[in-house]
């Protein structure tokens, strides 16, 4: 059995030991510590950059004001050269100017639409022969306008037969009327061979009228139905020399 001194010595010896290692603990724990913080201040939170200040907006151009679109109708000068050289086609070039110009739209219109207005003046026509011979039917026409004596007792009403001759005449004109109407549908849909066919029948239903009047009252024809055929007659020349203008044309065109 140890003696008490031995015991005493052992407990001294490791209180010594303890004192002597306890230090040295102390001191490793703290270097770790020492080293945690110096580690963690060394990744810190990264500097935030500022973004690059931007330019400042450059002011936009002004723009330029549009200019004006041209306008669709071509200049007067322009269209004045299509209807002379169009009517220059024709037969009674100076008659078929003064019609064409007569129609405003004339001024816009192509060699088509030029057609069409010379039918439809050759329709105009057309209508006031009609209207003139049912006027004298009526014997509300002007006798002092014939230029021979026996047209003057027929446009007043005094002769049955001159009456029923100038009715007739009025059904003729309205008939031309109408041809040149299908002539003009025909013009829009582009089918002239048979607006040319329409605009020849037109010019001949007129002069069935004169035909009438040379058989059954010679020289009773009244003169103002005279002259509405012949201006009829060249009104509708010169719309088949257009539409046969226009119809050359086309084909021409289109290849």
């Amino acid at each position: 059995m140890a003696s008490p001194m031995a015991t005493t010595t052992n407990k001294f010896l490791v209180f010594l030991l303890l004192g002597a290692l306890l230090p040295l603990s102390t001191m490793a724990s703290r270097s770790t510590v020492h080293g945690a913080h110096h580690g963690h201040a060394g990744h810190g939170p990264k500097r935030q950059h500022s973004p690059p200040a931007s330019s400042s907006p450059q002011p936009s151009p002004t723009p330029t004001p549009a200019s004006p679109a041209p306008s669709a109708a071509p200049p007067t000068n322009t269209a004045a050269a299509l209807v002379r050289a169009t009517c220059n086609s024709t037969t009674f070039p100076d008659l078929c100017v003064a019609a064409l110009g007569a129609d405003p739209s004339s001024a816009t219109a192509d060699v088509r639409g030029l057609s069409s207005i010379a039918v439809s003046a050759a329709a105009t026509n057309a209508s006031g022969g009609a209207a003139t011979a049912a006027a004298l039917a009526n014997g509300t026409g002007t006798g002092a306008a014939s230029s021979n004596a026996q047209a003057a007792p027929a446009a007043s009403g005094g002769d049955a037969a001159v009456q029923a001759l100038l009715r007739a005449c009025a059904a003729k004109y309205g008939s031309a009327r109408d041809a040149l109407s299908a002539a003009r549908e025909s013009i829009a849909a582009q089918d002239y061979d048979f607006a040319a066919v329409h605009v020849s029948a037109a010019a001949e239903y007129p002069q069935v009228c004169k035909t009438l009047f040379r058989r059954q009252r010679p020289g009773a024809y009244p003169a103002e139905l005279a002259a509405r055929e012949e201006a009829l007659r060249q009104l509708c020349s010169v719309a088949s020399d257009i539409i046969a203008l226009l119809a050359n044309t086309v084909p021409a065109a289109n290849n």
